[in-house]
């Protein structure tokens, strides 16, 4: 690409002019605690850390064998085999507050299997897919959101009447939620019912603050 604008007289400075990138959600990552995950990370060593859990308001000391990196969404995550769970986790490195790497070998975990666990179900939250949400977005909203790519094993259709079926496999609601209530009127959850009974939760909250 840069071969064939170069061919065409356009530099580097006027592809810079011409081209404005923003990262929308971003959070703040300390260089240190980063750099130190990706050294582990590639020199294939287990590492301490000090994670934060947002969710629990708490901080949990583990050992760590980082698998690999994960950019997703303008944040840094770090695929693991974690010691203290034994099994796959995801962590954002942006609530990882204490790094030390350990001369300790990693703990390999076969891609396959951590394929299974971290892309089997919806968004970062590593784990197998427990359910399938169905979703119908709107005849205004389908003309956008049936070029998007939910998930891979996503079952999507067009109704007669416009409307936009989605289907996607998840195993924690979080981020599925977050993103289902920013289409706000233009979608409906069908299915599960405890999916659905959370969004008219949310959504009733919302509505009493501005009452």
């Amino acid at each position: 690409m840069t071969d064939l604008l170069e061919a065409k007289g356009l530099g580097e400075a006027e592809i810079a002019k011409r081209v404005r990138m923003t990262f929308a959600g971003k959070r703040q990552l300390e260089l240190k605690a980063f750099e130190q995950i990706a050294l582990a990370t590639i020199s294939r060593k287990q590492v301490k850390v000090t994670h934060l859990s947002r969710e629990r308001a708490e901080r949990v000391e583990r050992t760590i064998s980082p698998q690999e990196l994960v950019h997703y969404r303008d944040n840094w995550y770090i695929d693991a085999w974690c010691h203290l769970r034994k099994g796959i986790r995801s962590f954002g490195l942006d609530a990882i507050e204490e790094v030390q790497i350990l001369d300790m070998p990693a703990h390999e975990v076969n891609t396959a299997e951590l394929r299974r666990v971290t892309q089997g179900s919806y968004g970062i939250f590593a784990g197998q897919a427990t359910a399938w949400a169905v979703l119908r977005f709107s005849k205004h909203r389908a003309q956008w959101v049936e070029g998007e790519l939910w998930h891979p094993q996503q079952l999507a259709t067009r109704e007669p009447d416009g409307c936009y079926l989605l289907k996607v496999p998840y195993s924690d609601d979080r981020e599925l939620l977050g993103d289902i209530l920013r289409f706000g009127a233009d979608v409906q959850v069908l299915e599960p019912k405890e999916l659905r009974a959370k969004v008219q939760k949310t959504l009733l909250e919302a509505v009493g603050k501005y009452i």
